[in-house]
């Protein structure tokens, strides 16, 4: 873990730089916007892991997601979180198997994750990749899906579901 005082000119620049370049990559959120969905089966644990695996996933993917990186007053450097709003939302493993296969035709404009419930039986990603390779589709049971891109798109496909409380 990192832990960035600025104390020396030199600091504060950078963190400047870091501030207008990360601005400038910023999501615009009158046009872009991101929901997760997560199986509404899944125990509390679960369904968390499911949603931070797919929001990991979502950052590496749209870096300009997360914002710069902020002092506090004490010139502490805490770094950035997301700049979009992520609901959670939930849905039976039905829904989550159909709207996956209707998302199909929509990559790559609209970016979807998934995390299946191999994740849950497996002990390395080669593994994971294995099982997902050699199962048949419409046997994959899906644990959750992020989405990410037009908003109206998101919205069409995740507007009617309830968030996951």
């Amino acid at each position: 873990m990192s832990t960035s005082v600025i104390t020396t000119p030199m600091n504060l620049c950078a963190l400047c730089e870091s501030i207008i370049n990360d601005d400038a990559t910023a999501v615009d959120t009158n046009v872009k916007k991101c929901a997760v969905v997560v199986n509404d089966k899944l125990a509390p644990g679960f369904a968390v892991n499911t949603a931070a695996v797919l929001g990991v996933t979502l950052g590496k993917r749209h870096s300009e997601m997360v914002g710069r990186d902020l002092p506090d007053s004490s010139g502490f450097v805490h770094q950035g979180i997301t700049t979009v709003a992520i609901p959670v939302l939930k849905a039976d493993g039905a829904f989550l198997k159909n709207l996956r296969s209707r998302l199909k035709e929509f990559e790559p404009e609209l970016l979807v994750v998934d995390v299946i419930s191999a994740t849950r039986t497996t002990k390395s990603y080669e593994e994971y990749a294995v099982v997902l390779e050699t199962s048949p589709a419409d046997e994959i049971e899906y644990f959750g899906l992020a989405l990410f891109g037009d908003k109206k798109l998101v919205a069409k496909f995740t507007g009617d579901l309830a968030l996951l409380r």
